[in-house]
């Protein structure tokens, strides 16, 4: 079984305000303990490093997220980027990507960033729209956003994400394309377009049960949704992905990654990690989510893992087709037989045959990848293949 290339994913869990909508593993602290948290991240790097199936493999891509990354002191960053390189060692053009609120940032932090070893932003914008930043709950406002994207260009950064949400309260399709049209003119090498999404045990989704929110219905979302492809395809961003856009050549290979089905570490409070294992499972693993939980521990013994699973290879294998389909040049079969033994029609022949028949899917022997018509209906026909 070949060896994939191996992640690292660094979590910071530490935010201003939890917005209303988010449900990642973020926690408000008014002041951080940022020494105590670097001296956990350190100690988990020590740890997994040491772990066997780690040895002797170079870091593939890094990815600092949250939470809020850009609240944590650059010399944090730094000194986790130096420890991890002399511990695992880097691929050449390594990819470190830092994400950014625009209220959380200036000058000074970005050349702080950009010094510490960071070739990549992401910004969360979600909206260029006053009415919609404040529904949003956002701390910063469009002037922040123009002011924190020429701050970082004028640091040094030319590798820029722009995150933007659609599909909001009333918002209409001339007020989506107003944004994604502003958002264009700032010529980001990539952008993340997505649906809100009210997620269970958010406190939006608390506020949508006790009185509902005007949210687009199905149609009107595939409009938003074809309107952006349309729009972005015009512009000269490619859909590698269903909700990714890039410049050629300036696809995020760390998210490209999980889709890949690649290893990762992820170490941080509340992060995850996984790799294939000899026998072709899949192991995988989350950390203590409170960060003070997780610090003591991982302070203590190296880690927090706070639980873990191990999936059969059956089960690695529909993920991996859950995960892969998502690409816009979907799943190659050499790479399927040689991690699973087995092609991906030996597999899931039976499930993807009504997908196929109905052309929202296209298998031409090497490889499996959704069709226009099917790309809105990824979710559904990933699930038909979990096991």
């Amino acid at each position: 079984m070949p060896q994939s290339p191996l992640q690292l994913y660094i979590h910071v869990p530490y935010c201003i305000h939890k917005c209303h909508y988010c449900d990642f593993n973020s926690h408000v602290r008014t002041q951080p303990d940022w020494q105590v948290y670097e001296q956990a991240l350190i100690a988990e790097l020590d740890y997994w490093a040491n772990q066997k199936q780690f040895q002797n493999r170079k870091l593939h891509s890094i990815f600092f997220g949250g939470g809020t990354p850009s609240l944590a002191p650059a010399s944090l960053i730094g000194r986790v980027l130096e420890h991890a390189q002399n511990l695992f060692g880097f691929e050449n053009n390594l990819e470190i990507t830092l994400e950014a609120n625009p209220g959380t940032v200036d000058m000074q932090a970005f050349q702080g960033f950009y010094q510490a070893g960071i070739n990549r932003l992401s910004m969360g914008v979600q909206s260029l729209n006053h009415n919609e930043l404040q529904w949003l709950e956002r701390i910063h406002n469009s002037d922040e956003v123009y002011q924190a994207f020429d701050a970082a260009r004028r640091a040094g950064f030319n590798n820029i994400n722009l995150d933007f949400m659609y599909g909001l309260p009333q918002q209409s399709l001339e007020q989506w394309q107003q944004t994604l049209y502003a958002g264009l003119q700032f010529d980001p090498e990539h952008l993340s377009c997505y649906q809100l999404t009210v997620e269970p045990h958010t406190k939006l989704a608390a506020r949508h049960a006790a009185s509902p929110y005007k949210l687009p219905d199905d149609e009107t979302s595939l409009n938003f949704f074809h309107q952006t492809r349309n729009m972005l395809a015009d512009a000269g961003y490619s859909a590698y992905e269903i909700s990714n856009f890039a410049k050629p050549d300036q696809y995020c290979r760390h998210n490209d990654g999980y889709w890949l089905y690649h290893d990762y570490i992820g170490i941080g409070a509340g992060a995850s990690g996984k790799w294939d294992t000899s026998n072709g499972s899949t192991y995988r693993y989350s950390n203590s989510r409170t960060p003070e939980t997780y610090t003591a521990q991982t302070i203590q013994k190296g880690f927090a893992i706070n639980s873990d699973e191990t999936l059969s290879i059956q089960q690695a294998a529909a993920e991996a087709v859950w995960v892969g389909l998502r690409r816009k040049n979907g799943i190659d079969d050499v790479w399927f037989k040689q991690r699973f033994g087995q092609s991906i029609t030996d597999y899931f022949k039976h499930e993807l045959e009504p997908w196929l028949n109905d052309n929202k899917l296209i298998w031409n022997n090497r490889q499996l990848h959704l069709t226009e018509s099917g790309i809105s209906l990824a979710d559904a026909i990933a699930e038909s293949v979990i096991v």
